[in-house]
């Protein structure tokens, strides 16, 4: 890692770190919220947006100012001497803005998936090592404090020997959630990867918060994958699916998640263990012990905001949360859905609309999420007729 640079080194006292923020609509608004709370804290300031229509004054958070617009990413890291770019755009642009932000001397926060493949993905990270600057992934569930202390809870032996880890996410969204933008429930869009499925997006975070509890983040930590991916809404991508991964070690991390379910629910991965297990409601920072001999026992964490670890990792060495390197495993699958055949579509008697709420449900399918993350077995195994497995020896080949 790179060793730690003077960012505010020749800028006024208590102006804050100067960030571009590529992206601030949708999920970019809460990027913006962010930076102002940051910003309140003299920790950051915003010096310019990117966006293809630029904010209203209306759409700028009060407190931000008058930020510097442009639609050219590039040219707007130069005007503005920015010495952070947080990257909140669509998915296959992920790697090339990444890219001239590092080939300007930028350091990045770049959404997650990082990209919508394991070879963009490698260009990515390969292309911000060799140009010297840091990248923190945009996992937040992996700024949780519980994500440490669960792993000394595991290393320290607290349920015995670990069989497994699982993760459910049921979770509902609106039909126009698929309409959000050009390339929402896409696979593909002319002819370039997006993979906006529910494994690799909205949920990614169980995938990857599975992964991490497991201990599984390179890339050769992973020995093989297994894909359950079907649709209930008119989309492309998948909107109810599950994966197995088997880890080099040989257990299985076996991750269930649908944006159909009929009572959507937070959330959660749970590591199984001989002697007990851990529930760890990932968006809450909870964590249920359970093991032999004693009540359960509830634990509730604080948790390190991405942006702000970037700046103390830059300016006092502070240990990089969410590097690229700690994302290879999760990378692998979305390489797995990426290679997998088209989702299944579900048929028409195995969902239902919802008009009052404009959204689809799959009957059922809440319960076998979560038997899915309890047995760590995959829809297929649990009697789902629809589902249909695909495996990926070796964790796909790239």
């Amino acid at each position: 890692m790179n060793t730690p640079d003077p960012l505010t080194t020749g800028a006024p006292p208590n102006t804050g770190v100067p960030v571009v923020l590529a992206g601030a609509r949708g999920h970019g608004r809460w990027h913006l919220e962010n930076i102002r709370r940051l910003q309140d804290k003299g920790i950051v300031r915003l010096a310019g947006v990117c966006e293809l229509t630029p904010l209203t004054p209306d759409e700028i958070p009060e407190g931000l100012g008058t930020p510097e617009q442009s639609a050219d990413f590039g040219a707007l890291l130069d005007s503005t001497g920015a010495r952070i770019a947080v990257v909140c755009t669509p998915i296959p642009t992920h790697t090339d803005l990444a890219l001239t932000a590092a080939g300007k001397g930028v350091h990045l926060l770049l959404e997650k998936p990082p990209a919508p493949s394991y070879a963009e993905f490698r260009r990515m990270a390969d292309g911000v090592a060799e140009a010297g600057v840091v990248c923190q992934i945009g996992f937040q569930s992996l700024g949780s404090h519980a994500v440490p202390a669960v792993r000394r809870m595991i290393g320290d032996g607290v349920i015995g020997e670990v069989a497994g880890v699982g993760g459910a996410g049921a979770w509902a969204r609106p039909e126009a959630y698929f309409r959000r933008a050009p390339w929402a429930g896409k696979r593909r869009l002319n002819g370039v990867d997006v993979i906006d499925g529910a494994l690799t997006n909205p949920l990614a975070h169980a995938v990857a918060t599975a992964l991490t509890l497991a201990g599984v983040t390179r890339a050769e930590d992973v020995a093989g994958i297994e894909t359950e991916l079907a649709h209930a809404n008119a989309i492309e991508s998948d909107d109810t699916s599950c994966v197995r991964i088997t880890t080099a070690a040989g257990r299985p991390v076996v991750v269930a998640a649908t944006l159909c379910a009929e009572d959507p629910d937070d959330p959660y991965v749970v590591v199984h263990g001989s002697h007990g297990r851990i529930t760890f409601w990932y968006k809450q920072d909870r964590v249920l012990l359970q093991r032999g001999g004693h009540g359960p026992e509830e634990f509730e964490y604080g948790r390190t905001d991405l942006l702000e670890n970037l700046v103390d990792h830059l300016t006092d060495g502070a240990d990089l949360l969410v590097p690229p390197a700690a994302t290879e495993a999760f990378m692998r699958v979305v390489e797995a859905v990426r290679v997998a055949p088209d989702p299944l579509e579900l048929p028409a008697d195995a969902w239902h609309r919802l008009p009052g709420e404009d959204r689809r449900v799959v009957p059922g399918v809440d319960g076998l999420v979560a038997a899915a993350a309890d047995t760590l077995a995959l829809f297929s195994e649990l009697g789902a007729a629809w589902a249909s497995p695909t495996a990926h020896p070796k964790g796909v080949d790239t």
